[in-house]
């Protein structure tokens, strides 16, 4: 049974006016990168909680998530009303299986998101271990419009640290300010993602997270195996752990 504790909003911040981040201060158990727990509010007589990902490292005490506010969700809206200071639902154990020490060993990691499902990504970034594990790190971000490419400042000073690392921004619905238009299924179908990359084709010895809504995962990973990939399981190691978003 989920074990529920009483957190303390820290800090909204606006990046559209759709889209925020909520840093919430809360005592909850340690939690990996790339795990999710859930938010909650009390709602007349009823509790209603959504699931989220932490954005923030493990080690930082504030955490921190990325919401869209969904026209007339029953949470998303509630959320968006909070304040400093205001109090928030939070489980105290985390969940969430798209994390690093779930994936096999590869030379070229992929994080393949949509929306606000970049957020756990974020996560394993600011955690570090990857970079001792992979030769490349590529992060894929789909959105609709260039406004939509959040935490832009903490993706640079990873790029500025990381040699290895990439970011790939894919704006679907305007011609990108940088990176590739286009969905990130076309992209990765047409071969256009890998040549951006400095591939004449996906490498053999990569592995791939993704994250975003359920037609997005389903739609790249079937794109993924029919160019010669596998799920990975932990009973027969594979190149596709996934995660949908809702």
């Amino acid at each position: 049974m989920a074990q529920w504790t009483t957190g303390r909003v820290v800090e909204i911040n606006w990046w559209t006016p759709s889209l925020f981040s909520l840093r919430v201060s809360a005592n909850i158990q340690p939690f990996k990168a790339g795990q999710f727990t859930k938010l909650a509010l009390q709602i007349g007589d009823k509790r209603i909680a959504r699931a989220y990902s932490f954005v923030n490292s493990p080690q930082d005490p504030v955490l921190e998530f990325y919401l869209i506010e969904v026209p007339d969700g029953s949470l998303s809206e509630r959320l968006a009303e909070l304040k400093a200071g205001d109090e928030i639902m939070i489980e105290e154990r985390a969940n969430g299986f798209l994390t690093l020490d779930e994936l096999p060993d590869a030379d070229t990691l992929w994080m393949l998101s949509t929306g606000t499902a970049i957020g756990p990504f974020l996560s394993i970034l600011a955690q570090g271990e990857l970079w001792d594990r992979f030769k490349r790190v590529i992060l894929v971000h789909g959105v609709r419009q260039n406004t939509d490419l959040t935490y832009q400042d903490r993706i640079k000073a990873v790029q500025k640290l990381f040699s290895q690392f990439q970011y790939v921004p894919a704006v679907s619905r305007e011609q990108p300010e940088f990176g590739l238009f286009g969905r990130i299924t076309n992209l990765l179908d047409s071969g256009k993602l890998a040549e951006y990359c400095g591939y004449d084709a996906l490498p053999q010895s990569s592995h791939f997270m993704l994250c975003g809504n359920p037609q997005m995962v389903k739609d790249t990973t079937n794109i993924l195996i029919n160019k010669g990939f596998d799920r990975h399981r932990r009973a027969k190691p594979g190149h596709i752990t996934v995660e949908q978003y809702w």
